[in-house]
This record gives structure tokens, sequence and C-alpha cells, in this order.
């Protein structure tokens, strides 16, 4: 392939041909794939499925025991028998009744809530380019890497970066240059850090600049 040189010498590239044979197969262009959605992390909850699976080894350990005394003709455990009592002596409108239910229904909300949300509000989900690999990034390091590229702006003296699921806020404080060039730049170099993260959903950004020891 030539690349013939213009009069003003500049170089312009000619589109080259390839030739191929006629019983040659022709394969269309592959797309890229579309990039795969990205969704929060879900959390393992192991301390409270600890807590729960504990509990309830603990009471059917119990009830197992308190059945095979009953079948050895030995008397049932104290506990039970209180138990009983209590639930047929008091009325379902009893203080300790209401309480005790109420407690019930506490907790199964409680884990309710646990197995229907994901939990991990930490770690913020990056873009996935494949669907086999999965990414996160800690709201920790994002505000680590937006206040670094904060702190290189001309005039910015310190920098307080709080990242969110939603909105990352900026508090910095100036101590020389007009304010709202200083914001002007902190807008520009953090918008682009907030993009060169990867996150799925990138935080809005909001950025406050004050003079130490006013407003603004």
């Amino acid at each position: 392939m030539s690349e013939p040189r213009g009069s003003e010498g500049t170089t312009q590239r000619l589109p080259v041909l390839e030739k191929t044979p006629d019983d040659a197969p022709q394969t269309p262009e592959t797309e890229p794939a579309p990039a795969a959605s990205s969704g929060r992390f879900w959390s393992a909850r192991r301390v409270p499925a600890a807590v729960v699976a504990l509990v309830l080894l603990g009471l059917a350990g119990a009830f197992l025991y308190d059945i095979a005394a009953v079948r050895a003709d030995r008397p049932a455990l104290q506990a039970r028998r209180e138990l009983a009592r209590q639930l047929a002596e008091r009325p379902l409108d009893d203080t300790w009744v209401l309480v005790g239910a109420g407690g019930a229904v506490a907790v199964g909300l409680w884990l309710i809530v646990l197995a229907m949300t994901p939990g991990l509000r930490d770690v913020l989900p990056m873009r996935r380019s494949r669907p086999e690999v999965r990414a996160g990034l800690s709201r920790g390091a994002a505000a680590l890497v937006l206040r670094d590229r904060a702190m290189e702006v001309a005039g910015v003296q310190s920098v307080r970066v709080r990242v969110g699921r939603r909105r990352a806020d900026v508090r910095a404080v100036s101590h020389f240059r007009d304010l709202d060039d200083v914001r002007a730049d902190l807008d520009a170099v953090l918008g682009d850090a907030v993009r060169g993260l990867g996150l799925a959903r990138p935080p809005a950004l909001k950025v406050h600049v004050r003079r130490l020891g006013g407003k603004g």
C-alpha cells in the first residue's frame, strides 16, 4: 500500500481493499455486546443468619429433649410446663402477651427486611463491560480519589469529601484566588474524576467553596 504525499506536505491515507476468493465465506462485522446491568452487591448476612440458626438450634434441641423425656415417662421441662400454664391462664389482651406478640412481629419484619434488601451500602457498583465480571468501589476509596484530585486545584487549602449512593458532597476551603474561579475549576476537575471512577451510577456532584473563617 502506498501513501501519496500532497502538495502541502500532508499525508492522506487511502482506503485499503483486500481481495478475497469467491468461495471464501463472508462474515459480518460483530458489534460489541451491550454492557450488563450493574445492581448493588448483596450482603451475605452472616451474623443475622448465624444468630437465627443458633436460636432455632437451641429451641429445637430443647423441644426434642422434652419430647424424649416425656416418652421415657419422665416429667416435662419446667419451662414448657410454665409456658403452657401462662398461655392457658393469661387472656389475649394481657400486657405481656401483647409485648411478646409485638416482639415476635418486630423480629419477623426485621428478618424479612434483611432478606429483601441488598445491604452493602458502602460498596458502589461499577460499570460492567463483561457479564461475568463484577466490580465495586467503596465510598471511602471514591472520596479519597476525589479529595486528591481536588487538592491539585490552585487555591484549595483543604477539602472534605463525602460520597453517597446518589451524591458526592465536596466542601473545600480556599486561601487565595477568587471563590468563583476555584469553584469552576473544582467542578471541571471533579466532574472528570467522577466519570473516571467508572461507576454504574455516577453520583451527582455538589461543590461548596468558602474562605477560611468565612462562608462561600
